[in-house]
């Protein structure tokens, strides 16, 4: 019996490039030997995505349409498409042909071969926009300083995740998620394709700048505790610095009569002052935000291990 491989398409305001996509599938995939579903997950769309999903569904009984009440995010959509799915693996790919289809043989031959998830990396893009550019340099850099979690650079949700991957997936419950950093969290023997992504079908990016950084602030908040202890750090660092330089002044000034701890006046120490004081506060809401990520642990509900083979 062959596997089932499930193809998972979020999509939203898609409706140009619906039947483009599918006719670029229906070149790749009888070529191979594998029984496919096709998940289409409507994001909220405005337009007539849906309408074209139905008549693509006329005459490919592998199609399914998982059609959302309204615009959740794609990292929802793909979350629902993981969660619906029941193929021996599945491949996440954009309805824009942004991501090669013909690609798909090489991540399952990488699968085949024992990689459990198979990332598509993309390559420089020298017509990508500079500030998206540089964002993602910037994202990538910092995520990999902070985070426990092995990102990969440029990596994309182009992905091939293994069933053991998916039922590992589905355990998740946090809402705020970013689906592939997820996956990388998750481990297992992984490989990558590197493709260079193709210009868009037809409309326009639905990630917009803003969407983005949310995107990336969700990301560092869910991979790293480090922004909520930065303040703890500060006031630290407040204390270590300003605290021995201000016991100098006052015991120049009022004690040993230091020429240099004498010309400090009275407002200049009450600075001091505030400076120290303002570093304990920040030293106890760094103390509070360690209580606080402990919450964050248990209230987001991530497995505790896992088990990547159970003999």
């Amino acid at each position: 019996m062959s596997k089932l491989i499930s193809l998972i398409i979020p999509v939203y305001n898609e409706s140009k490039s619906l039947a483009a996509l599918h006719k670029a599938l229906s070149l790749v995939l009888p070529t191979l030997a594998y029984d496919f579903e096709i998940i289409f997950v409507n994001d909220g769309s405005r337009d007539d995505s849906v309408a074209e999903i139905v008549k693509l569904q006329n005459f490919d009984n592998r199609i399914k349409l998982l059609d959302f009440s309204r615009n959740f995010g794609k990292e929802i959509a793909l979350t629902a498409g993981l969660n619906n799915c029941v193929g021996d693996a599945a491949i996440m790919l954009d309805a824009d042909l942004q991501h090669p289809v013909e690609l798909i043989p090489e991540f399952i031959a990488k699968w085949e071969a024992g990689a459990q998830v198979v990332v598509g990396v993309r390559a420089k893009n020298s017509k990508e926009g500079i500030i998206k550019r540089f964002g993602s340099k910037i994202f990538y850099g910092i995520i990999s300083k902070i985070s426990d979690t092995k990102i990969t650079p440029n990596a994309t949700d182009f992905r091939l995740v293994d069933r053991v991957v998916i039922d590992e997936f589905n355990r998740f419950t946090e809402h705020s998620r970013m689906t592939r950093a997820l996956i990388d969290w998750l481990g297992f023997e992984r490989d990558t394709v590197v493709f260079q992504a193709a210009p868009r079908f037809a409309g326009e990016a639905s990630y917009s700048v803003c969407k983005l950084i949310k995107l990336a602030l969700s990301s560092f908040i869910s991979l790293s505790l480090l922004p909520l202890k930065l303040a703890g750090y500060l006031g630290l660092f407040i204390i270590f610095t300003v605290g021995p330089f201000g016991l100098y002044v006052l015991l120049g000034k009022y004690f040993f009569h230091w020429p240099f701890a004498s010309s400090f006046s009275g407002p200049a120490q009450l600075a001091f002052l505030l400076l120290f004081m303002v570093g304990i506060i920040l030293s106890a809401l760094g103390l509070i935000s360690l209580y606080v990520a402990s919450i964050h642990g248990e209230v987001i509900g991530r497995p505790l291990y896992v088990v990547k083979k159970n003999k």
